[in-house]
């Protein structure tokens, strides 16, 4: 313990400072300054120069993070916009489920014939899409409020419901040897009745609250009270086995709708600006550049798997735009926004690996394209959004 608290406080210290100005260069050359943050990441891991080791602390820090990235995307989000684009938010993450988990498992199986169990797994780690990048990117580039960025937000969230319910089964596979229908039926009215729930509760109650709130005198009660409820929800969403991510965004969404939205994101931005780049960091650090050696004979095969799943993963969800039925919305702007797998397919892969599912290759493997779709997005949203806008920057093209 005495050790850990200065570690930290030295790791905190390279890890802000790195990240600032990689993602300043980022910024330079043109690029969302979160992927200088990733960048910095894998520089500061143990592929490269080796300076930051994860420990719990960072652990908590980076989950912090991503719970106020979430957080502040929901205070920024509108309930009546994302129920304007329920339909086609949710025909989107249907096919961003079926495709990669359909093709993930075909090619895992018939091609580089692994286990039965192990091809359901993988197929199960190329479903979810990771909110944070994309949320991250979009709002760098000043596109959170466009329609786009509404369904792939919405699908990323039914898609973190899917994807639970999928690991379930397959674990419950691997553990039990079976599973049953009321175990998928209870996880899946638990997921729904949590975001529901917390939504019209929320809606309901918070007003009341923030009045009382607001009658305090204690410094900061305001920014505090908006915190912990973020907190509270984050923590029941984890009780239910459901990410996060999950509880903090449906908390945004809540105090998006009150008075005080504006003085609460004026009060969130600065705490989150020290926390976030903190979890980008982290992602970078888990890359191991040591398997992606073309030299080495024993990585070929993780190679080959890596690639072709790599491929499966960016194509399907890229297709997955095609399930827009809202009109004047950008279709492949939504499909590359729902390509990053980020920390939800790391959180698959490290319960994989626990539990024996899969081996330390096929482990590496999936980090591996976790961090190829995690670093690709960026660039290439950025890319499609500049190549695709018509003068006046509306995202008209089909």
């Amino acid at each position: 313990m005495d050790n850990i608290i200065p570690q930290t406080i030295l790791y905190i210290i390279i890890i802000l400072l790195c990240a600032k100005v990689l993602g300043e260069l980022a910024e330079r050359i043109g690029q969302p300054p979160v992927l200088g943050e990733l960048i910095a990441g894998v520089i500061l891991g143990s592929s490269v120069l080796g300076w930051i080791k994860p420990n719990d602390a960072l652990l908590v820090f980076a989950e912090l993070g991503v719970i106020l990235l979430l957080f502040e995307i929901g205070l920024e989000s509108d309930i009546k916009e994302f129920l304007s684009v329920g339909p086609s938010a949710l025909l989107v993450a249907i096919i961003g489920v079926v495709l990669p988990f359909a093709f993930g498992y075909l090619v895992s199986y018939y091609v580089f014939h692994l286990a039965n169990t192990v091809s359901i797994f993988v197929g199960a780690t190329l479903t979810a899409t990771s909110v944070g990048i994309t949320a991250r990117t979009l709002t760098d580039l000043g596109r959170l409020k466009a329609p786009e960025a509404k369904i792939i937000l919405g699908a990323a969230v039914v898609d973190d419901v899917i994807g639970l319910i999928i690991l379930a089964v397959v674990t419950g596979l691997v553990t039990h040897g079976s599973v049953s229908a009321l175990d998928v039926a209870k996880t899946s009215i638990l997921a729904i009745a949590f975001l529901v729930g917390a939504i019209v509760i929320g809606l309901i109650i918070t007003p009341h609250i923030l009045q009382f709130v607001k009658t305090l005198r204690t410094r900061g009660i305001l920014t505090i009270s908006a915190i912990l409820f973020c907190l509270i929800l984050a923590y029941i969403a984890h009780k239910l086995h459901l990410a996060t991510i999950v509880g903090a965004f449906a908390a945004g969404l809540v105090l998006a709708r009150t008075d005080d939205t504006a003085h609460i994101q004026d009060r969130v931005k600065p705490i989150a600006d020290i926390f976030v780049p903190i979890f980008f960091v982290m992602l970078g650090t888990s890359v191991n550049l040591s398997l992606f050696n073309p030299f080495n004979p024993e990585m070929h095969s993780v190679i080959y798997l890596m690639l072709t799943l790599s491929a499966i993963a960016v194509l399907m969800k890229i297709f997955s735009g095609f399930g827009v039925l809202k009109k004047g919305v950008n279709k492949l702007v939504v499909g590359v926004g729902m390509i990053p797998r980020g920390e939800v397919g790391l959180i698959f892969a490290s319960i994989g690996l626990a539990r024996n599912i899969i081996n330390p290759g096929e482990y590496a493997s999936i980090v591996a394209i976790v961090v190829i779709t995690t670093f690709i997005t960026p660039p290439l949203l950025k890319f499609v959004l500049r190549k695709f806008n018509t003068p006046d920057d509306s995202l008209s093209y089909e």
